[in-house]
């Protein structure tokens, strides 16, 4: 009889579990907002966006890579429809057009509309949307973590 009543439970264990690291990893990095950019820098003093996404991982219990270009070999490759707040969204805004330079944290995902989190070297952490010509042309691909 248990059996049968856990097959047919709408909510898994391992959803609920995703959900409450996702919310964790968002809640992580806005906690950083205001962070001036600094290139290499892992503090409240100054970070860059690999930094970023390393503390806000980390906060799960998740090791990370230090660069976003390791960082953009982890998880699972994902379709940017299929995007979803806690994906790591990747860019290219150096001159070489398909290497990855820049990532973020997807804060929201709906309707089309796609917010991210990182460290910009104008405003340090911010969020931003995909939907901006300048992050929509840098972008690469998204990877979701767990």
């Amino acid at each position: 009889m248990f059996f049968s009543i856990s097959i047919f439970s709408s909510c898994s264990p391992t959803k609920k579990l995703r959900s409450k690291n996702v919310n964790q990893v968002v809640e992580t990095a806005r906690s950083y907002r205001g962070t001036p950019y600094r290139y290499g820098g892992t503090t409240r003093v100054g970070m860059d966006c690999s930094a970023l996404i390393y503390h806000s991982f980390y906060s799960v219990g998740i090791t990370m890579p230090r660069t976003s270009e390791a960082q953009s070999g982890m998880g699972k490759k994902v379709p940017t429809r299929n995007i979803e707040k806690g994906d790591v969204l990747f860019f290219a805004t150096g001159k070489k057009k398909k290497k990855v330079t820049h990532a973020g944290i997807v804060t929201e995902a709906s309707r089309g509309q796609v917010r991210f989190i990182h460290s910009s070297t104008s405003l340090g952490v911010t969020e931003d949307n995909l939907s901006n010509n300048y992050w929509n042309k840098a972008y690469l691909f998204g990877r979701r973590m767990f």
